[in-house]
């Protein structure tokens, strides 16, 4: 049960950490491929449209050349993107390199979590999905003291190299240890419904992009984001009509699918706003250094790792909805705790805050993870896994866009730069947002998900006639 996810975890552990490592190194590999920092931001967004592209055709890949051989592909195409990003010499160059490593990384975590769901049994998937998602949640934290650490001390070109290592160890133990059987799907492509995802989900990716991080003028933003809503309501239409869509929205009939996209999505938000509000706040008003910032964050890494000893105890306890809610409730809490800091508040504070944050966070993924399986059959797992990858890659970008629309908004109003009150305003919008994650759970009866969770209902014992 513990072999497996944790032979994924090596190749999410790379993709998540690679996703935040980029963000310290910018300015140095500006400066060594001769272009700015602003423009070199393009190249994040060239990694999150490539994602979106191409998330929704992992599943039907997986179903037609078998998810084991589909996750070894994905892990061999991200590592040459990241070798041609450690060999680039241009802004073009680079750009294009990290797209190669976005279709890499688009295929390794939805087919990563269709292979842990096809060989875990339903009542081992939350102890499973815990193990799963600490690279989840490790990466985006240690990805910015390592690029820090990595870009200071050698070049950054080790950002990328370290990926080959690590890759390559994956192949090995996937090879080795993933011997269960493979099925197979020879439905058909959807190619239209392949060219209006894709449409869909980078327009509004590369909008968020662009509002969030304004390399471009942010009106191309807000008009990708209408293009990419335009075709997504094409789809919707065009998938009503096919009978294999490349995404099937009738998935959304199931509810506790329905339920656990929508609330963790919400809660995606304010953690996607985490890994760009916490470091830049550190940086700009506390006066820490990149690796300082880094270190000090890494600390919610550790909570991460401590939930996987108690999520599965956890759900079978107190069952999905319950657990999820007072866990939505308390992360959200320990985001908006965030507005509360200033320079002046002791480090080891606002480290605990980080430890108990990471803590909840990873409780709550545990459980919506596994959560969204919980009514889709087999057959379905692949639609399951792409789906719930591209809404949270979507949620994530969200995240970011939210928190860079409050800085800019709270800052035009006083007319300066971003002052520590203009970030305090940024975490509890949010987390106000995020908070409303816990709503979709409301509805759920208390032992919904019952047969992953492990929980039951518990029913009032009949009493027992006196006999004379």
């Amino acid at each position: 049960m513990r072999v497996i996810p944790l032979v994924l975890a090596v190749a999410l552990f790379m993709e998540n950490m690679d996703s935040t490592v980029i963000a310290t190194s910018l300015p140095a590999i500006a400066a060594d491929i001769g272009t700015e920092p602003i423009s070199l931001k393009l190249a994040l967004t060239a990694y999150f449209v490539a994602l979106a592209i191409f998330i929704p055709l992992s599943g039907w890949m997986a179903d037609r050349f078998g998810a084991r051989n589909i996750f070894r592909v994905a892990i061999v195409v991200f590592m040459a993107g990241s070798i041609c990003c450690a060999f680039s010499d241009s802004l073009l160059a680079f750009v294009l390199s990290r797209f190669l490593q976005g279709i890499g990384g688009s295929m390794m975590t939805p087919v990563a979590r269709l292979v842990l769901v096809r060989t875990t049994p339903r009542n081992e998937l939350v102890s499973a999905m815990a193990w799963l998602t600490i690279p989840a949640l490790i990466g985006p934290i240690s990805g910015p003291p390592l690029g820090g650490f990595l870009t200071t001390y050698l070049s950054w070109h080790w950002i990328f190299w370290i990926n080959v290592p690590i890759g390559l160890i994956g192949l090995v133990l996937v090879t080795r240890f993933l011997n269960t059987p493979d099925s197979r799907n020879e439905r058909p492509i959807d190619v239209p419904g392949l060219v209006l995802s894709a449409i869909t989900f980078a327009g509004v990716m590369f909008g968020f992009s662009v509002i969030s991080l304004p390399a471009i003028p942010t009106v191309a933003g807000y008009a990708s984001i209408v293009v990419g809503m335009i075709a997504g309501w094409l789809y919707l239409g065009h998938a009503r009509r096919t009978e294999y869509p490349i995404l099937d929205p009738a998935m959304f009939r199931l509810p506790l699918f329905r339920n656990a996209i929508i609330g963790g999505s919400l809660f995606r938000i304010g953690i996607g706003a985490f890994p760009f509000l916490m470091p830049l706040m550190l940086q700009l008003t506390f006066g820490l250094t990149p690796f300082e910032s880094g270190l000090t964050t890494f600390i919610a890494a550790f909570g991460a790792i401590l939930s996987k000893f108690g999520a599965e105890r956890l759900y079978a306890t107190f069952g999905f909805p319950r657990t999820l809610m007072v866990t939505a409730v308390i992360g959200c809490l320990f985001l908006a705790i965030n507005g509360l800091f200033t320079p002046a508040v002791p480090h080891w504070l606002l480290m605990a805050a980080l430890l108990v944050g990471g803590l909840t966070r990873s409780f709550f993924f545990t459980g919506v993870n596994a959560l969204v399986f919980s009514d889709v059959d087999d057959a379905r797992t692949s639609q399951a896994t792409a789906i719930n990858a591209v809404s949270q890659q979507l949620s994530v970008a969200g995240g970011v866009a939210v928190a860079g629309g409050a800085l800019e908004i709270f800052s035009n109003m006083h007319g300066g730069g971003l002052t520590l009150s203009d970030f305090h305003l940024a975490w509890f919008v949010v987390a106000a947002v995020a908070v409303c994650s816990a709503i979709p759970f409301l509805r759920l009866p208390p032992d919904a998900g019952s047969d992953v969770s492990g929980h039951r209902k518990k029913t009032p014992e009949k009493p027992v006639p006196a006999t004379i």
